[in-house]
């Protein structure tokens, strides 16, 4: 396997890393991310003119990209500037809306956004658990049911729902002003909704979409690797360049040999994080896309974990304030474990497929 770049990947990269590092500085995040809409619609424009919603999707379908590494160069930024834009809900659209073989131009020029509602609560994970219904009416249908932390559908212009319709799962394309959206901002940064549909007017796109589904959740599974490793390593710099010059008994605490160990510690669960993605990535147009996906996200949680608490503890109580940036990147690396399916999940995911092997 090459882990090296390809030319066009490393030049999107590193625009993205300078303009995210220049217009979009922790301060300005913050100010963004928790409060409603928790989204900066002059940056949204400027990342798409960019190239990075283009990057998500395939010369097929109207974009320059869409493979598993494409995914990772564009989240890998965005991870280590903790950026709160709704991207992961333009990936997870993006997907569907390519297997239904709908136009993504107004998707992918920034100028449309979708959201796509798969959870609900009692179904977080599992699309099998889905209860939110579909009937025919008229020409068209109507859903019924609630949609549970729809990522990016506080600013929403669409949803595309998954829905139960003739004992399968659809998906749906559902107009927000047809909707009850209720947004609201997320604990880690980034907004989020539950969407209420009661007879709600719907337009189908795919009939049979559990398959198409599983693949944009594991597109945005490596998405979410690669924003938990660029996020991490931005973590453990910060963590060694504070042992560097914190003193204590007259000396950097970076002298001290069990912090070293720690240190060294954090960034072998880093690497092994970085491969996990890589392999992910590399596995994500083939057969075994979902067992990998889930090894990485089994992984990049507990990874993401240890980083987050190891930073926190070797930084002491300034890591705990809202001034200091290492707070906000713990709370996101804790929160990563949560989206779309936890470590509990997921290896009990890779152990069912092993069993069943």
């Amino acid at each position: 396997m090459d882990f090296n770049l390809t030319d066009d990947r490393r030049m999107l990269a590193d625009t993205l890393a300078r303009y995210l590092a220049d217009k979009y500085t922790i301060e300005h995040r913050n100010a963004v991310a928790y409060d409603l809409p928790c989204h900066d619609p002059a940056k949204w424009d400027e990342l798409a003119e960019l190239g990075a919603l283009y990057a998500l999707a395939p010369e097929q379908a109207g974009g320059f990209g869409g493979t598993g590494f494409d995914i990772s160069v564009v989240f890998e930024a965005l991870g280590r500037a903790l950026c709160p834009e709704p991207v992961l809900a333009a990936l997870l659209s993006s997907r569907l809306l390519g297997a239904a073989g709908a136009d993504q131009e107004p998707l992918l020029t920034g100028a449309t956004k979708y959201a796509a509602a798969l959870s609900e609560p009692d179904a977080p994970y599992e699309i099998a658990d889905i209860a939110c219904t579909a009937e025919p009416r008229g020409e068209g249908h109507v859903l019924s049911g609630r949609k549970t932390a729809v990522y990016g559908g506080q600013v929403a212009d669409k949803f595309l729902v998954a829905a139960r319709l003739d004992g399968k799962i659809a998906l749906f394309e559902v107009q927000a002003r047809d909707a009850q959206v209720v947004g609201y901002a997320m604990i880690d940064g980034g907004g989020a909704a539950e969407l209420l549909l009661d007879d709600t007017s719907a337009r189908l796109l795919i009939a049979d979409a559990a398959a198409p589904i599983e693949a944009a959740q594991n597109a945005a599974i490596v998405a979410l690797c690669a924003e938990a490793v660029g996020a991490m390593e931005v973590t453990h710099d910060t963590t060694v360049d504070y042992m560097r010059q914190r003193k204590q008994f007259g000396v950097p605490i970076g002298k001290f040999q069990v912090l070293q160990h720690r240190a060294v510690d954090m960034l072998t669960e880093i690497e092994q994080a970085r491969s996990i993605t890589i392999k992910a990535a590399a596995e994500l147009d083939g057969p075994q896309a979902s067992r990998f996906a889930a090894m990485a996200k089994n992984m990049i949680g507990r990874a993401a974990r240890l980083v987050s608490e190891e930073s926190i503890q070797m930084h002491g109580g300034i890591a705990m304030t809202w001034e200091y940036p290492v707070s906000h990147y713990a709370k996101r690396l804790v929160m990563l474990d949560h989206q779309l399916g936890d470590t509990d999940h997921h290896l009990s995911r890779v152990m069912a497929e092993n069993a069943a092997a």
